[in-house]
């Protein structure tokens, strides 16, 4: 007897339908088609056990599983649970009429308890656009498929379960959640404030341009001045996430299974802070199926890379194209997978390899030319790409045991959204740019227009520091976003000349 149910595959962020043909008649062996990797070859032993465990019997005859569309390559433990139902169904041992109803996935356990699985969001989004009724699914991934309304999301703990729903017997409800109240509720809760940073005004405001107008900023400084604590703050001024983003950040972390058991809608913008040792495909993504690497990961949020010049040149090098596009683009003999990688970047590095190079009380070490060959570390091209440099000096004792109550993060915040605001209106005939660090070169010579007086200043500025036309076109749009700061419609000279100071390492002195 043939029997149909149906899993899903995840290529990229996107799913897309995958049918399992069970075929149980005279024989007695156990074949499996269709492409499937060594984990999926291996569910026979699986299916066995759980099957006999759960009291069922595996059949002793021929028996043929065919994962269809079959030219397509198959990976991961999450087919075991629909190819133990169609088994069963196949060889009579139970009668289903809703069997294709249902999208099906999970993987088994040796006495038929599911583990969790990866990408369960685009599959249950790809469930209800297929028009199925509803997702049977490990119990642990229900709270995320149930962020898809109009589908049924029923989470079991074992086979056994899965088999009295399609039989009709079970007192399972569908999981429903109220997606928007999760999204709100959770909306901005960071654990971290700029309540808490004392001193450091400077480096405050310039993170607050920079998450006023979506810009990358790079931060300079000694050992202990304070750049990761600072770094870790910058989600937290970020204007909040829509709902579409929200889900557009879940479905990436849930395709990479980083979203835990139980877990729901990502409501905050995500911060990822990879270690220095990180290779080129873990930061930007690929595998045989490829999967989404860092930049992924950090997409509608902050990624930030502690120690800049110790990463690999390779590494580093990498970056550069998403950084222009926004996404990254995995391509393989048989799929190119598009990953989307909207991301700030915010990077920190001691200015030499002893740390206190330019340090007010602490003299350096380093012998001549250490300096210039630890910032050659970092590319050009890359600093280019780079629009904010902040040079980061230590907070004095006086400023530590200060009264003064800093700023809190819910008021710089404010003035970060007012400031998208105008930019969402400058741009709203072009849906692709939602801030002042996307618009390309013909947009920024239209909108960040400067007076006689400011060419003059930027024309000196680009003369002694020897900028490139890339940094010409970012002190620009930093410019532009200090004047909506500022709720000015034209640039002005002092907006530029903050922009211009935000090149630090442009100048001269930073050679050594």
């Amino acid at each position: 007897m043939l029997a149909k149910t149906y899993g899903s595959s995840v290529y990229g962020v996107d799913a897309s339908v995958i049918t399992i043909e069970v075929n149980v008649s005279q024989g007695a062996k156990f074949n499996m088609v269709g492409l499937p990797d060594n984990a999926i070859k291996e569910s026979e032993h699986r299916v066995d056990a759980a099957i006999k465990y759960s009291g069922f019997r595996m059949p002793r005859q021929k028996t043929v599983v065919n994962l269809a569309p079959a030219d397509v390559k198959k990976e991961g433990s999450a087919y075991d649970l629909p190819i133990a139902l169609g088994i069963l169904v196949s060889s009579n041992q139970i009668f289903s009429e809703t069997l294709g109803q249902y999208m099906i996935m999970g993987e088994l356990a040796l006495d038929g308890q599911l583990r969790p699985i990866k990408g369960v969001l685009p599959i249950a989004i790809e469930a209800r656009k297929q028009g199925f009724k509803g997702f049977i699914l490990p119990k642990e991934n229900a709270a995320e498929a149930a962020i898809v309304n109009n589908l049924e999301v029923l989470g079991v703990e074992n086979l056994r379960e899965a088999i009295d729903i399609l039989e009709g017997n079970s007192s399972i409800e569908p999981l429903s959640i109220d997606t928007r109240d999760i999204f709100f509720t959770n909306l901005n809760d960071y654990d971290a404030d700029f309540a808490d940073v004392q001193g450091q005004e400077n480096i405050k405001r310039a993170l607050e341009i920079a998450a006023a107008g979506g810009h990358n900023v790079i931060m300079i400084g000694p050992p202990g001045a304070g750049k990761t604590m600072l770094a870790k703050r910058l989600p937290s001024i970020l204007p909040p996430l829509s709902l579409p983003e929200a889900l557009e950040t879940t479905k990436i972390h849930s395709v990479a299974g980083r979203l835990g058991p139980d877990a729901s809608l990502i409501a905050t913008r995500p911060y990822r802070s990879p270690h220095h040792t990180i290779s080129d495909v873990a930061l930007v993504g690929g595998g045989g199926l490829p999967q989404p690497g860092e930049i992924s990961l950090a997409h509608n949020g902050v990624l930030f890379l502690d120690e800049l010049p110790e990463f690999k040149r390779t590494v580093l090098e990498v970056m550069r194209q998403p950084l222009e596009e926004r996404r990254v683009t995995i391509s393989r003999a048989k799929v190119s997978v598009d990953f989307p990688a909207n991301f700030m970047l915010m990077a920190s590095m001691n200015p030499c390899p002893c740390g206190y190079y330019n340090h007010p009380e602490k003299e350096c070490v380093c012998p001549p030319g250490a300096v210039q060959r630890y910032l050659n570390k970092v590319s050009g091209p890359l600093l280019d790409r780079i629009d904010l440099h902040v040079e980061v000096t230590p907070v004095s004792f006086e400023q530590m045991t200060a009264d003064r109550k800093a700023e809190s993060s819910d008021i710089i915040r404010e003035r970060v959204i007012a400031a998208r605001a105008i930019q969402e209106e400058r741009f709203k005939k072009h849906p692709e740019i939602h801030s002042n660090a996307l618009m390309p070169s013909q947009m920024v010579k239209e909108l960040c227009v400067i007076n006689t007086a400011g060419k003059a200043l930027l024309k000196n500025a680009m003369e002694k520091l020897g900028l490139s036309a890339r940094a010409y076109d970012r002190i620009l749009k930093v410019s532009r976003t200090i004047a909506d700061l500022a709720n000015s419609e034209d640039i002005k000279i002092e907006h530029l000349a903050e922009a211009i100071q935000y090149r630090s390492l442009d100048r001269e002195g930073w050679a050594g």
